[in-house]
């Protein structure tokens, strides 16, 4: 059993975290000492971990919800699991390209030369004016 200052060191989630995967049914409510601390078992750990890692994945909590319960059936087909994980794969590749179309427009008005004041500024009149963009971001 662990108390959840334990749950949160052993599974690099902070303890406001855990609470809230509690109030969002992603994890069980523990069961409470006589002094009501709560007190977790290794399958909270265990759940608790793999929600993290998703997280850090960028899944959203409705892909992981559904994820958690594939995976307390095995025997399932995969197929599903898949899917999620390809659609955050396309979520991912979308924010990349989204996100190098920032690269290269940044990149573009901070290559205009340096500027002595304020009134020249390129980065200034270009923040200004979405006109002077070379393209859509």
């Amino acid at each position: 059993m662990y108390s959840i200052g334990d749950l949160s060191k052993r599974a690099g989630v902070k303890v406001p975290t855990i609470r809230y995967y509690e109030q969002m049914g992603l994890i069980s409510a523990p069961d409470r000492t006589e002094g009501n601390q709560r007190r977790y078992e290794k399958r909270e750990l265990d759940r608790l971990t793999f929600i993290r890692h998703a997280r850090d994945l960028g899944f959203p909590i409705e892909a992981i919800r559904e994820l958690l319960t594939l995976s307390r059936h095995p025997e399932e087909p995969c197929e599903r699991a898949d899917r999620i994980a390809r659609e955050q794969l396309d979520d991912v590749r979308e924010k990349i390209a989204r996100l190098k179309k920032l690269e290269a427009e940044l990149a573009r008005i901070v290559s205009h030369g340096e500027c002595h004041t304020v009134g020249d500024c390129y980065v200034i009149r270009a923040l200004s004016d979405h006109g002077l963009c070379d393209q859509e971001h």
